[in-house]
């Protein structure tokens, strides 16, 4: 069992690493490869401090869904971690998005709920598919700027899940370019992510955990069980829906997924 001590070792290298932009060596060392409670108390210890800074909870992100993106991480199982007001560079006026918060940043596409209610049930048997289908107002387009804290992206699966599961920033459409599932059904959907013109990225809504609304269904059991649950009014990041890529300042980035207007993002220093 990992100590407290160790937990606080690694968030403090971790937070370290996040304000100098200066990466770190992975955390495995002190919380092993397989505790994944201390991984996620690691997590609660990085995000309480950025709430205690200033940041407010707007939401979650899921991440490692995709079979494309477990084999770039080398894990093999989905996690989750927490979307931040401070996350969100949405750029609805076309403004440039700054990169210089990030270290080493990739960029996937997928889709994203706004959630219409909360996913609180009395029982974790209540969370079925329809439930967590019921519970979403709307599904948007976005784009999720994966980073890491960690040195050349060296981690294991614990390392990647105290590092909020490697989260960087998001950028999701405007509320009103969202679609009702009546209108559009997520696991059907196809992804082309190009920059610069080049397509470098392509995947369906089938690639996340074989349907994106299972992989929020995972979460919601997710969120059950750590009791702190979904919320109405949260964005989800549901997962990529291909593999990520790398980008850089100059660079223009577009995702097009079958049933929404392409969601375009320029990033600047």
């Amino acid at each position: 069992m990992t100590s407290d001590d160790a937990v606080r070792a690694a968030v403090a290298r971790l937070a370290e690493a996040q304000a100098t932009r200066v990466p770190c060596a992975p955390v495995r060392d002190l919380i092993g490869t397989d505790d994944l409670p201390a991984a996620y108390a690691v997590q609660q210890g990085l995000v309480q401090g950025r709430i205690a800074a200033g940041a407010a909870v707007v939401g979650r992100k899921i991440g490692a869904t995709s079979q494309a993106v477990q084999q770039q991480l080398g894990v093999d199982q989905p996690d989750f971690g927490y979307l931040l007001d401070e996350m969100d560079v949405s750029a609805h006026d076309g403004a440039p998005i700054s990169m210089q918060t990030l270290l080493q940043p990739r960029v996937e596409a997928e889709v994203a709920f706004l959630l219409a209610r909360d996913v609180a049930p009395q029982t974790e048997e209540e969370i079925t598919l329809a439930y967590v289908r019921d519970a979403v107002e709307v599904a948007l387009p976005a784009l999720e700027i994966v980073d890491s804290r960690i040195e050349g992206w060296n981690i294991g699966f614990t390392d990647t899940v105290a590092d909020n599961a490697s989260s960087g920033l998001y950028v999701v459409a405007d509320r009103a370019a969202g679609r009702p599932l009546t209108e559009v059904e997520p696991v059907e959907v196809e992804m082309s992510l190009s920059i610069n013109g080049e397509v470098r990225s392509t995947g369906t809504g089938a690639a996340c955990l074989g349907d994106p609304l299972e992989a929020l269904r995972w979460l919601a059991v997710q969120a059950y069980r750590f009791g702190d649950p979904l919320r109405a009014g949260h964005l989800i990041l549901s997962g990529a829906l291909g593999p990520f890529v790398p980008f850089a300042p100059g660079d223009r980035v577009v995702a097009s997924i079958s049933g929404f207007a392409p969601l375009v993002a320029d990033f600047t220093d």
